[in-house]
Formats: C-alpha cells, structure tokens, sequence
C-alpha cells in the first residue's frame, strides 16, 4: 500500500464540490451522484468502494464530462482541475484535457479498443490528438510506451489486433493508451475485474509502478476491499449516489463509522477464515479425466491439425456432505471438468463414477437418474433463468421432468424452496427481471434444490455479484448443504471463497491438476510453485497484513501447444533443469496433500 506520509505535503490536483448528477427517467428523476466532494492530491491513490448502483462510475464519467445528455445532466458542483472548473468548459475544450490532464481506464478493454485497427494504430492516435509531432517521432513514442506497461516483444507487437491479444494485454494496453500524453489525473474503473488472480497481480504492480514513475494522482474504482488494502492511501465509501464515509485507508479498516462501511467490511471473506468440516463417504469420483478438442482446418473437407488438451488427466472424489474447491486461471480447465461431470461433454479418456458405478456405461435410466442427482447453478443467472418463464415453473420444470409429483405437491415444494433460500411464496408468480442479481441466484439455487440432487457444480456461482451479497449467497449455500446434505463442487478464482466454502482444494494449470488437499493443509502449507503464486497473488483483507511477493511473469501458455516436461516451468520462479523435460510424478507430502512437482 502507498502510504499517506509521502502525499500529505503534495498539492491538489482534483477537487470535486458538491457534485450532482441527475437522471430523467419515465419513473422520475434519480438522483445517481447527489452531493460528493473529495479531492486528490498529486501522487495520492483514492479508493472509490460501493456496490453496483451506489454512483461510484457515473461519478468518474460526470468528472470527465462523459454523461450522455439527455437524458443525464450535471446539475449542480464544480470539478477543479488544478484550479479550473471543467462543469462549465465547451466539448471541445474538454476534448482537448481528457487524455492528455485527465485519463479514464475502464472494466472492459474489448470495448475501448478498436477492433480494425492495431494497437500501434491505437495509441499513436492517441497521442496525435494532443500532441503535433512528427512520424518518426510518433512510432518511437509508440513503442516507448508500449515498454512502459510492459508489452512483450513491442516492436512486433505493435502491429496486432486487439483479438489478438490475452486479457490481460489487452488492458495493458488500454492502460498505454491512457498515460500517453502523460496526465496528472488516471481514473481506473474496475480494470482488473476480467482478470484472473495472477494476471491481476502483475497488472495492479504495474499500476503502481506507473504512478511513482511519474507522481500521477490515481483514483481507482473496486468493490474489491483487497484492492483498497493494496493500492489506495484514502478510501471513500459511497452509497445511494453520496459519499457516506471518506478516510485513511487504515483508519477505515481498524474503525468503520458508518454501519454500511462496517458491513461492506464484514462481508469480505478473509484468506485466514476457513468454516469447512470434513466427512468420509465418496459420492463422486473422476479418473483420468482428459477432453481434448479438435482443432480443424478446410471449409468443405476439414481436417484435424491439432488438439486443444482442455482437460489432460485429472482424479479427484467428492465426499457426501463436502464441498471440493477447484481454482486456477483462465482456460485451466476447470468449467470442462465441471461439463464432463454435468454429461454436458463426453470424456475423451477416463472414468466418472457415481456411488461406485461408471456412468460412461451405466444405462438410459440410470444416466437420467444422474443428471438428475448432479445438478449446476452457474455463474450469470440471468443468463441461465428463462426470462419468459414466471418463478413458480422455473423451479417447478425440473420436477415435472425428473419426480412423479401432484401439482399441489409441486406448488408446496416450489413454495418450501423459495422459503429456504430466503424469498417467500409472493415471488412465485414474477419474472427473473423483476429480481436483483443476488435474488436470481438465490432462485437458480432453488431450482438446482428442487430434485432434491446429491450433487452440485457451483461454476462461479458468487463472482458476479456485489461483496455484501456474495457473503449472504456463501452463507446460504454453507446452510442449505446442512440441511440438504448435499455436496459441492464449487469453481471459482477468488481464494478467500474456496478458503470459506471447501473441505477440499484442487489447484489446475493447463488441464492438470498441480496440488491437491485438505483446505486448511493446503493453504497453510502450499507446495507447489503456481499454488503459492496463487496465494501470493490473492489480495490482502486489510492494509496491515503482510505478504511475500510473488507475481509470475508472462501468460498460460496455449493448451494447444503446452510446454514440455512441467506444464508451468516456463513461468516457474524456482524452475530446474530437469522441469523442462520430465513430467513430475504426484508424491503425497502429508496425509491427503498430494503436489506434482520435482522439487519434492
């Protein structure tokens, strides 16, 4: 974290007094940002934390006079830049301060950059808008650039495509093209939110690397309270369009004065906090699994050039009443291990065997009666809930397909459900639009409960929603698998959720899996190289905790072409000779932690 002690004496770079932001809406005026002040010293980081909806974005956008009028419109405030109110200043005024004073990175990279034209193309243009300066010139600034957020191999880079380029590139980027002209003010909204956990590590040094190169202000927008923990000097909480706490970021973290800072706070799960019992029965067992696919080329006769190796030989088993956590970045594997488990993609090679039996050749009915038993809720519920369809038959469908029941018997289970996972019978007859994020979810749980499963794949179930719901959905789910006595497979990035959720851990990279454990061994004792670049990567609960640095260099390598030997030794820190040509033996290195590496 940047401490305080090195601004407090710099001067004043963004004020912001009494700024409001008003919409007209056909239900009336909402009042998005009503009545924030705040100011940003040079080289100072302020966090800007809220849940979706609190005003945290459109208080940036209406900073860098971005509101789309009608039907938005700042109504009210000054926003001082170095002394200058941009409110009242024309479009083209403005024009001529956004990128080169004042800069904006935002979430989604794939949206800010231009699809037909390279990234070279891209950051040149930015730079020529603000400044005249000649073409030879320009390309050597291009690639100065470039360097500066550390894009490999800039000279052959700088003429790719976006769609070209890893996530985490291409955010690179975004943030080459927004410190072009040098600005004293750099807005980040939310821009390692797509990222995984060690991309994201890399990205946030980088940041801050920027900003000490060239004491630039940094307001960075998150509802990630690692982030604040890591980057941020003050912190300033917003909720309902108002700045309802503002402070030190260590004042804030030891002694919230504001109920809805005190519960943000509570919400976040914390690396250290593990709740998960253990038992003994297995329920579902995978066995070498592999799912390879294919790789073709030619329209009208294709012929297959390669294969992607998705998964590559992974074993694991899930006890009733447990839940087994499965964490790893991008294209590891995990989402087409949950697929397989699902009978939503066939095996290339292994076994899934269900209460000892093999589903590959079990018969029609009993593979019904297993998909029946495994049932998922994932990531996005209003992609996966019917928006046609009332509530009362989203969950009631599952039913009438897998269990012989009357329909009062039905409306009575359907009724039940919406009890336990905290709504009530009155939602029964609305639409999934009609719901917020968390209450969708809540319904896509109920419905995976409806056939009454031993089993359910949990594919991010949390990650797309605010932290204060997230906790209240991890709690329910620790709550239902007691009374439900059901078992989890739960799949996510964020290491404090597994810590929370799981009896048991697995960590893939590149379609295998690298260690595997009981959750507190595991993280009291991670082993293998990724695994402890994992924890070292996850963000610290509060400003004070210390920990080891160690953020990996470069990107997964493609399943296409994985690496010989040990699939991560081209970005293994401890790397040895014999990594790059033997593929390590699973060794055991206490009861049930087993790790796949030639260091042991």
């Amino acid at each position: 974290m940047s401490t305080s002690k090195t601004v407090n004496n710099n001067p004043v770079v963004l004020q912001v007094e009494g700024l409001k932001t008003y919409f007209e809406t056909r239900w009336g005026t909402v009042k998005a940002v009503d009545g924030v002040s705040f100011d940003l010293k040079k080289g100072e980081t302020l966090g800007i934390v809220g849940e979706s909806g609190s005003g945290k974005s459109v208080t940036m956008l209406s900073v860098m006079r971005l509101i789309p009028s009608p039907p938005g419109q700042i109504v009210d405030g000054r926003v001082l830049l170095e002394g200058q109110d941009l409110v009242p200043l024309s479009d083209k005024e403005m024009s001529e301060i956004r990128g080169s004073q004042i800069a904006l990175i935002i979430q989604d990279p794939m949206t800010s950059l231009n699809p037909v034209f390279s990234i070279g193309n891209q950051v040149g243009e930015a730079i020529k808008i603000h400044q005249d300066i000649p073409k030879g010139t320009l390309v050597q600034r291009v690639l100065d650039v470039l360097r500066k957020v550390n894009i490999p191999a800039a000279e052959t880079r700088v003429r790719d495509y976006p769609h070209q380029l890893s996530g985490g590139m291409r955010q690179r980027v975004v943030g080459a093209i927004s410190i072009s002209c040098e600005p004293m003010v750099l807005i980040a909204d939310e821009p390692t939110t797509s990222l995984d956990v060690t991309i994201q590590a890399q990205y946030l040094k980088l940041l801050k690397e920027l900003q000490e190169a060239s004491d630039i202000a940094l307001i960075f927008i998150t509802h990630d309270f690692g982030i604040v923990a890591k980057m941020c000097d003050r912190v300033a909480v917003m909720y309902a369009g108002k700045i309802v706490e503002m402070g030190d970021v260590r004042d804030i973290f030891n002694n919230p004065s504001h109920p809805y800072t005190e519960a943000l706070l509570a919400s976040v799960p914390k690396l250290e906090e593990q709740m998960a019992d253990t038992k003994t029965e297995v329920l579902l067992e995978a066995e070498g699994l592999k799912k390879y696919f294919p790789v073709t080329k030619g329209l009208l006769i294709s012929k297959i050039t390669g294969w992607i190796k998705a998964v590559d030989g992974v074993s694991f088993q899930i006890r009733a009443g447990e839940t087994l956590g499965i964490v790893g970045e991008s294209g590891c594997g995990k989402s087409t291990t949950a697929k397989m488990l699902l009978m939503l993609e066939d095996p290339t090679e292994g076994t899934i065997r269900y209460q000892g039996k093999d589903i590959q050749n079990a018969t029609s009915d009993e593979r019904r009666a297993y998909r029946s038993s495994v049932q998922a809720v994932f990531q996005d519920p209003w992609s996966s809930l019917n928006p046609r369809m009332r509530v009362r038959d989203i969950i009631a469908e599952p039913m009438v397909i897998n269990l012989n029941l009357s329909r009062s018997e039905m409306q009575d289970r359907v009724a039940k459900l919406l009890d336990d996972v905290g709504l009530s019978s009155y939602h029964a007859n609305l639409y999934p639009h009609e719901f917020s994020g968390g209450q969708r979810q809540r319904l896509a749980i109920a419905r995976a409960l409806s056939v009454e499963p031993r089993v359910i794949v949990l594919d991010e179930p949390v990650s797309a929603l605010d932290v204060s719901i997230r906790a209240q959905i991890m709690n329910l789910l620790k709550d239902l698998q007691q009374e439900y006595n059901v078992s989890y497979l739960l799949i996510a990035h964020h290491l404090a959720t597994v810590r929370y959720m799981c009896d048991w851990v697995a960590v893939m990279y590149l379609g295998q899996i690298v260690e595997f454990g009981p959750t507190r061994e595991l993280f009291e004792n991670a082993s293998h190289p990724y695994t402890k670049a994992l924890m070292n990567a996850a963000l610290p609960s509060h400003p004070d905790i210390e920990q080891e640095e160690m953020i990996l260099t470069g990107e997964v390598p493609s399943p296409l072409n994985p690496p010989e030997g040990c699939h991560f030794h081209p970005r293994c820190p401890f790397v040895i000779a014999q990594c790059s040509t033997e593929v390590p033996e699973v060794r055991e290195i206490a009861p049930g932690h087993v790790v796949s590496c030639h260091l042991y």
